[in-house]
């Protein structure tokens, strides 16, 4: 390595930071030696790694010393995991033929929300538990039939609060192909409608780890008619089963590099 061109090493250290963002493998690899400390505190390798999860919010270094310091100090999701909340509650079941009892159930769901630093974000609402979910979340290419897409923004920060937007809905499903296209008979004509989910959350940190908390501010549901063009909106109230999802990091989602910063 002591005899690769400067230019060299640097692009290297562009793929281990990876177009995902893995910052963590950066600053173990400079652990390594001097000159590869010196390597990862490139100012144009963090200058880069901001510009991507701020845009052009970022343009300016103050109040922040470096480059470095403003990805670790200013509040921003998380691309190395998934957030995920876990709700439970009691659900009252019908009476039994004889009056005697009523059952009851109880009813056990988790949200899981993943977001790409291109923007993107994944939302997943499911009764599976994480073991069988976290790794279908990998790439945005999952085959889970419940995913919702969409993308992200993050907010300007007022009040010391950082707040995520989002908007999503599910993926495009080829329609198929009409058979009963070209017979001579009567169909109910049926308006189409696309749903889109409108999320809003606050971006906060709990224990010893940063920016691994999100709870809910804001989540309703937008339905456009495409004859007519009207939009029907639907707020949801924000009550106790919308539970704060927590970060967990996920090693495999940044085990490899499909291509450098």
């Amino acid at each position: 390595f002591a005899a690769l061109p400067l230019e060299v090493l640097m692009y290297i250290f562009r793929w281990v930071v990876s177009s995902d963002l893995d910052l963590r493998s950066l600053e173990q690899l400079s652990l390594v030696c001097r000159g590869f400390y010196i390597c990862a505190r490139d100012p144009e390798i963090w200058h880069q790694v901001c510009l991507k999860v701020w845009g052009r919010s970022c343009n300016k270094l103050v109040p922040y010393s470096s480059w470095r310091e403003m990805f670790l100090e200013r509040p921003r999701v998380r691309f190395d995991g998934v957030y995920i909340s876990k709700t439970t509650y009691i659900r009252q079941g019908e009476q039994s033929l004889d009056g005697f009892y009523r059952a009851w159930h109880q009813v056990e769901y988790y949200r899981y929300l993943r977001f790409f630093p291109d923007g993107q974000v994944m939302m997943l609402t499911t009764p599976e538990d994480p073991q069988s979910i976290v790794p279908r979340l990998r790439t945005k290419n999952t085959r889970t039939d419940a995913i919702l897409l969409g993308h992200y923004r993050l907010s300007q920060e007022t009040d010391n609060q950082t707040k995520v937007f989002a908007v999503i809905m599910k993926k495009k499903e080829e329609k198929p192909i009409d058979y009963h296209k070209y017979r001579y008979f009567r169909r109910v004509p049926v308006q189409e409608t696309e749903h889109s989910f409108h999320v809003g959350l606050q971006l906060c940190s709990s224990g010893r780890q940063r920016f691994n908390k999100l709870v809910w501010i804001h989540h309703s549901c937008h339905i456009l008619y495409k004859s007519t063009g009207e939009t029907a909106v639907t707020t949801f109230d924000i009550d106790k089963m919308y539970t704060p999802l927590f970060f967990a990091r996920v090693k495999s989602y940044t085990a490899f590099s499909e291509k450098p910063l």
